[in-house]
């Protein structure tokens, strides 16, 4: 089997805009939630935002890559890398933008507006202006009215919901400069933020865009390490962004009873559930014949991986963790390890009550009670499809530097588990980092030093 190793790493979360700063503040227990309240027609919760307002998935993926290449000691054009780039919600949040301005346009009842400005490469359909509702099959109504029978001004509390730079939410003055900077629609499909990963670096190989719920990230370094190991790639740029935050996660979150209102607090008692989050990670992973040929740093191995579905239910876990439990006991087999093997685990942890109940049964059933556990979750929120990225690259630094992280947030233990409560340094030389996704995606990574 070949070898696959990590030799380059990038990091962004609410803790830092770099990999060192984000696992110094980590280990030093702090974290990036903060309250916020990025959208006025919905009320203020805590929130691991980048900055003050949510990140755009394009910006941020361009940010990762390009550092994740700088460290990794690579220049562009690398027409034989593969790419394989996961998110969850990867462009929603541009959709709910774009479907925003529709409402608009319907409610007042032109269908001259824009929404769409024409991407020059495609050509327009006649009978009607480039972008508009006609041009995408739809007919504009005569309005929409609000509960006292008026005609509704922008949409009612929707329209407070602006695109950066709209002054002016009438759309009877809507302009192409007032609406969402989208070249066009065809750039907001869900894999195109990989694509766009593959023209930024001159990749013209094998790109994927895997899309698992919460497992996202394990998944899209599963699939990178299985391409370099079964010979397609020597090299691949694999990793995960969320930028998650939008009125209608929120919401959804929120009428699911999941979100906490002060804080992520994972496998405390008094846990609230969990808290959105956004950022990204992205590793570069190599054959290590590849890696020593050009004499790269090694962060660590790959040693094997395990992907399961409990086909149980939407959003609540298996009760008996049972197809969680054949993901960890694959992985281990693959890796050439067992439960006694390993020094850490990196836990999905998200602070919600039946995630940390389930989670830490199934640990107490397979491991020793004395292997160290934590969860970052508390310090960079909850970020969705990129959270197993994150939680892989932390676990490669604490191979890296001989340190486990501490579980943040964490301060009366619900479970009989050994959490970290404080960094530390410790031997670590085998660790697995787990992600458990709605639909009952599990996924587990094997990582040594």
């Amino acid at each position: 089997m070949v070898e696959v190793v990590v030799t380059g790493i990038s990091l962004v979360s609410a803790l830092g805009k770099s990999l060192v700063d984000s696992w110094q503040l980590l280990l030093a227990g702090k974290s990036g939630i903060h309250i916020y309240q990025p959208f006025p027609e919905l009320e203020p919760r805590p929130l691991g935002l980048i900055d003050k307002q949510p990140a755009q998935v394009r910006v941020l993926t361009q940010q990762l890559v390009a550092s994740v290449l700088h460290d990794a000691g690579l220049v562009s054009p690398l027409p034989n890398c593969g790419v394989v780039i996961g998110s969850s919600r990867s462009h929603q949040a541009a959709w709910e933008e774009m479907a925003r301005w529709m409402y608009l346009e319907v409610e007042s009842g032109r269908s001259e507006i824009n929404i769409f400005p024409p991407h020059p490469s495609y050509p327009t359909l006649t009978g009607s202006p480039p972008g508009t509702l006609r041009e995408a099959g739809l007919r504009p109504s005569t309005g929409v009215r609000n509960r006292d029978g008026k005609r509704s001004q922008c949409g009612g509390r929707v329209s407070r919901h602006k695109a950066p730079g709209v002054r002016d939410c009438d759309p009877l003055t809507a302009t192409a400069s007032t609406h969402p900077p989208y070249s066009s629609w065809l750039d907001t499909l869900p894999h195109m933020n990989a694509i766009a990963t593959a023209r930024q670096i001159g990749a013209t190989g094998i790109v994927l865009a895997p899309m698992a719920a919460c497992a996202t990230g394990i998944w899209a370094i599963a699939q990178a390490t299985f391409l370099i190991q079964s010979g397609q790639c020597q090299q691949v740029l694999t990793g995960a962004t969320e930028a998650a935050i939008t009125p209608l996660t929120l919401i959804g979150f929120q009428k699911m009873g999941a979100l906490a209102k002060t804080g992520a607090y994972p496998f405390d008692l008094h846990r609230e559930g969990l808290v959105l989050g956004e950022g990204g990670a992205m590793l570069i992973l190599e054959s290590a014949e590849s890696a020593k040929q050009r004499q790269a740093k090694v962060y660590g191995k790959i040693l094997g991986f395990g992907l399961t579905t409990d086909a149980y239910h939407p959003n609540t876990p298996e009760p008996a963790g049972k197809s969680a439990i054949a993901a960890i006991k694959q992985c281990l087999e693959r890796s050439h390890l067992t439960p006694k093997d390993i020094d850490y685990i990196h836990a999905h942890g998200t602070a919600t009550q039946i995630n940390d109940k389930t989670e830490s049964k199934i640990i107490q059933y397979l491991f020793p009670q004395s292997v160290p556990v934590s969860s970052t979750k508390g310090a960079t929120g909850h970020t969705i499809g990129a959270s197993g990225a994150l939680g892989v690259a932390f676990c490669l630094m604490a191979l890296q530097q001989q340190i486990l992280p501490p579980c943040v947030g964490l301060k009366q233990p619900e479970f009989d588990l050994n959490f970290v409560s404080k960094a530390h340094q410790t031997k670590v030389e085998r660790v697995l980092c787990f992600s458990f996704g709605f639909g009952g995606q599990n996924a587990v990574i094997a990582l040594e030093k």
